[in-house]
This record gives structure tokens, C-alpha cells and sequence, in this order.
């Protein structure tokens, strides 16, 4: 399988005036396959949008590196954000353009061809089913028509490397069902796939392998089948839930053990 996303040894450190330096992300290591959807989730705090946002070039880690599509995020920033679409869950909209004119803005922000662009978007208009919103304001679009472009401006250059972050956040069964089925329909495109969510439902339904990560440091990665064969438990919340508490309860004993 080839490797489009390697991360090694990354490590995120914050200063607290309080607590001195604290390790938000800690010696964290996966890699993600190119037609793969890799789930990667752990509870709030745990380091995963910090991990992600590292993966987007948006901060540089203290240690360790990270590799997409076959670049350094340190060394070619640039390419790395041509190879890659990011859907982060605080991703907002601009309130007086139209989905056309924000996903064509996209296009060219992200070097797609310029004679090609027009029908690149017409396309994902259709695809979406939003042609009849297709040149509304976006601050007149409801919950779902707004999370349906920001997605379609995420994969609009058709990058091989997409993260998305609460794709289906706030959306109705209807509009996340037709974005999950998008998702799969990218990955058997051969796309590779980092995918975020507090949903353990559609982690289960979409994800190919899954890591969970706690207190910056990953616990375990695996198939679905995998986890349950590891923990004992059926349902991914109960894998995951399983997974954090008995990280803490290790690390609770740890220091008790010290501190004798």
C-alpha cells in the first residue's frame, strides 16, 4: 500500500504559566494509506486538533516530522497545502458570497487549471445538490447547505490527501448521510483520508482504521475488528471509552507508584 501520510515522533509543547510546559502532542506516530479513511479521535484535550492542525501546516512541532504525499510539512509547506484539503470544524463561511463564487475562489486559491475550473465547480454543485442554492449568500444558507461548501471547497482541487474534521457537525440524519456516502465515494477515488468525529456511529460506519489518541499520546490503532478484539467491547464507544479510562487508570497507578 503506498504511504501518503507518515507522521514520527511529533511532539507539540505549550507553555502555562501555571504548569510550565505542557506536551499537548507527545512522541505521536501513524501512517495512512492512500485509498484509506483513518480515523483519528480521542476526547477534547486529548491533542487531536493540535495534530491535525500540524498536519495543515498550521503549526510547527517541537519535534518529529510529518510527511504528506511524499512532502515535508517543514521543508515544502507549499506543496504540502497543494496536496491537501482541510476541513477544520471551526471552518467558516464568507457571509456575503455564494456558494459558486466561494468554491471557485477556492479553485484558484489552490492552483487548479483555470479553463478547467468552471466545470469543476458545476460539477460539485451538481454532485452536492445544491444548484438551486448555488448563488444564495451563504449567510442566508441553512446548517447543512453551509457544511455541504465548506466541503465542496475543501476537495474542489481535487487534492489526494483530504482532512476533515466533523464533516457531518450539526447536520440533519438526511445531509450527513449524503456526505458520508461522498467520503467513501473520495477514498475509492484513492484518496487517503484523515477523518475526526465525536460521532462514534459514523466513525464505525466510514473508517477503515482507527487511532485513538489521549493526553497527547496514541493509545492504540487498528480495524474496527481490531479494537474489539483488543478491548473486549463491541461498539466503538465502548472501545472508546474503554480505551481513555483504562489509559488513565495506567497512568493513575503510575503515579501512585512514584509517589511511594
Amino acid at each position: 500500500m503506498e504511504e501518503k501520510i507518515v507522521i514520527k515522533n511529533l511532539t507539540k509543547e505549550f507553555y502555562d504559566e501555571q504548569r510550565g510546559a505542557i506536551k499537548a502532542v507527545n512522541d505521536l506516530s501513524f501512517t495512512a494509506y492512500a485509498g484509506e479513511i483513518f480515523g483519528l479521535l480521542g476526547p477534547n484535550g486529548a491533542g487531536k486538533t493540535t495534530t491535525l492542525r500540524m498536519m495543515a501546516t498550521l503549526m510547527k512541532p517541537n519535534a518529529g516530522t510529518i510527511s504528506i504525499n511524499g512532502f515535508d510539512t517543514d521543508q515544502d509547506a507549499q506543496n504540502v497545502r497543494k496536496s491537501m484539503g482541510f476541513l477544520s470544524a471551526t471552518t467558516a463561511l464568507y457571509p456575503r458570497l455564494s456558494p459558486r463564487e466561494i468554491i471557485t475562489y477556492f479553485a484558484n486559491l489552490n492552483g487548479y487549471p483555470e479553463e478547467n475550473t468552471k466545470e469543476r465547480v458545476e460539477e460539485l454543485i451538481k454532485h452536492f445538490g445544491i444548484t438551486k442554492y448555488a448563488d444564495t449568500l451563504s449567510e442566508k444558507l441553512s446548517t447543512g447547505m453551509k457544511q455541504i461548501t465548506s466541503i465542496a471547497r475543501t476537495i474542489v482541487h481535487d487534492p489526494p490527501v483530504l482532512i476533515l474534521d466533523e464533516p457531518s457537525s450539526g447536520l440533519d440524519v438526511i445531509v450527513a448521510q449524503k456526505i458520508h456516502e461522498h467520503i467513501i465515494d473520495l477514498k475509492n477515488q484513492g484518496k487517503t483520508i484523515i477523518f475526526s468525529s465525536h460521532n462514534m456511529g459514523e466513525v464505525e460506519k466510514v473508517c477503515d482504521r482507527i487511532g485513538v489518541i489521549n493526553n497527547g499520546k496514541l493509545l492504540t490503532t487498528g480495524t474496527l475488528d481490531e479494537l474489539r478484539e483488543i478491548t473486549g467491547k463491541y461498539y466503538m464507544e465502548e472501545i472508546f471509552i474503554y480505551l481513555v479510562q483504562e489509559y488513565e487508570s495506567v497512568k493513575q497507578k503510575e503515579l501512585e507508584t512514584a509517589n511511594d
